[in-house]
């Protein structure tokens, strides 16, 4: 990075401050955020701007003060042929898929099915371990510790059978299959169901209208949306229980049902996955009205309802901020400008601090979606090892303490600015409704 200073000595170079960049962006254009578009600009080096400043400067005999003041002008990247230029998140980057793949070491994709088993033995001991707890002292200072407690487990169980849907828990389809149903239907999930729209959400992360999950909402479908529906999606904490109906009738713009074996989001050969995975659904649906007449209602709402919903609420906190919040805006795309690799590059790391091991990493998410066949337990060292490809593309994840409080303030912010982004334009960002107050 070079910049310039101009003192009564005349022009000299200001000391540089940053090592050079490890990705270089020559001849990219400048990008405007908030226009949802990108516009080319003439290209000047650093040293032409302040070379122009100081003649400018020269003709004007009164100088007020004499002293040394850098020229007023941006901080520029500079890459290796000599050439600067802003960084811009939306541009082509200067790596492939492939260049990140030969990155990763090769234990890296190696999947341990008796690894992963003892995680489900982990979690299902802890599950029942608190609910025995829970029972045991059954008084008001413990019910609410159990609820938190316990809706993070909830959230853990789904992090494993999530992996089974990618196939990352182990080689076998059919143990990914069994393991698959019993952690999701145990909390409500249709696996198979869910399973495919996901995959549906990887294949096509980053693009307006194909994406799945916390897809962004064109500007005329946000103006069509009725003031409670608005409400509903950005006002806390309606967007965390969003999960259930999501399954229910998905995102607005969106038709059909996670439990409808004809719905368009799956192909006809997988109906029979759905028909399975909506059974076992209902399986565990009966059980929960057969274990409200045997202990009572208030008990299963006190053991299951509760931590249920706060598991509802951890999934939609990481999914959204996966995907959203980050300080610099982030670019979505469509058409031609789309890729699978530019896609997946909008996605976010975070940091949960002693939630991390809990749930098995999910945080580590920008390798998770590039390449969702690497078991968790090696998402760290992956992501370690990309690091240096993926240079400015990478955004450091914000250190969390024990528990991340903090991501509260990034979600709130985010749903109070992250509102729609342009009818127009292959590539866009997300803008803000300022007509109404949410």
């Amino acid at each position: 990075m070079a910049t310039w200073v101009l003192s009564e000595c005349g022009l000299r170079p200001f000391p540089r401050l940053y090592p050079k960049p490890r990705t270089g962006l020559p001849d990219s254009p400048f990008s405007n955020p908030n226009s949802g578009s990108i516009g080319i600009a003439p290209f000047k080096t650093a040293k032409t701007i302040a070379i122009s400043s100081y003649s400018r400067m020269c003709r004007d005999k009164n100088w007020a003060l004499k002293v040394s003041a850098p020229v007023t002008i941006p901080f520029l990247d500079e890459d290796e042929s000599g050439i600067t230029g802003e960084f811009n998140p939306g541009a082509p980057p200067p790596f492939t898929l492939a260049d990140i793949r030969a990155a990763i070491p090769k234990h890296c994709w190696v999947k341990d099915p008796w690894r992963s088993m003892s995680y489900v033995l982990r979690d299902v001991v802890v599950v029942f371990g608190l609910a025995a707890v829970a029972v045991y002292f059954n008084n008001m200072v413990v019910w609410p510790l159990y609820w938190i407690a316990q809706s993070t487990m909830f959230w853990a169980l789904f992090v494993l059978g999530h992996d089974c849907g990618h196939g990352s828990f182990s080689n076998n389809a059919k143990l990914n299959s069994v393991v698959g149903h019993l952690l999701h239907s145990s909390i409500l999930v249709p696996y198979h169901g869910w399973r495919i729209s996901h995959r549906t959400h990887h294949q096509n992360h980053g693009h307006v209208e194909n994406d799945e999950s916390w897809h962004p909402l064109s500007e005329k479908i946000y103006r069509s949306l009725n003031d409670s529906t608005r409400k509903l999606r950005f006002t806390l904490p309606f967007p965390m229980l969003a999960y259930p109906f999501y399954l229910w009738s998905r995102s607005p713009g969106k038709k059909g049902s996670h439990f409808d074996p004809n719905s368009n989001l799956f192909l006809p050969n997988e109906k029979k996955d759905v028909i399975t995975s909506t059974v076992c659904w209902i399986a565990m649906a009966a059980l929960l009205v057969g274990l409200s007449f045997t202990m009572g209602p208030l008990q299963v709402l006190k053991l299951y309802g509760i931590p249920y919903w706060g598991f509802v609420m951890w999934l939609d906190l990481v999914t959204y901020l996966h995907h959203h919040g980050h300080e610099d805006k982030l670019p979505w795309y469509r058409g031609k400008e789309w890729s699978y690799l530019r896609g997946g590059l909008t996605t976010l790391d975070r940091d949960y601090g002693w939630i991390n091991n809990i749930h098995h990493d999910i945080g580590t998410h920008v390798v998770h979606h590039l390449f969702p066949q690497i078991p968790h337990y090696n998402l760290i060292d992956a992501t370690e090892a990309a690091k240096p490809i993926f240079g400015k593309y990478y955004r450091e994840p914000k250190k969390s303490w024990p528990l991340p409080f903090h991501l509260l303030g990034v979600l709130v912010s985010s749903l109070k600015k992250d509102h729609y982004v342009s009818d127009e334009g292959e590539i866009v960002y997300y803008q803000t409704d300022t007509t109404r107050k949410l």
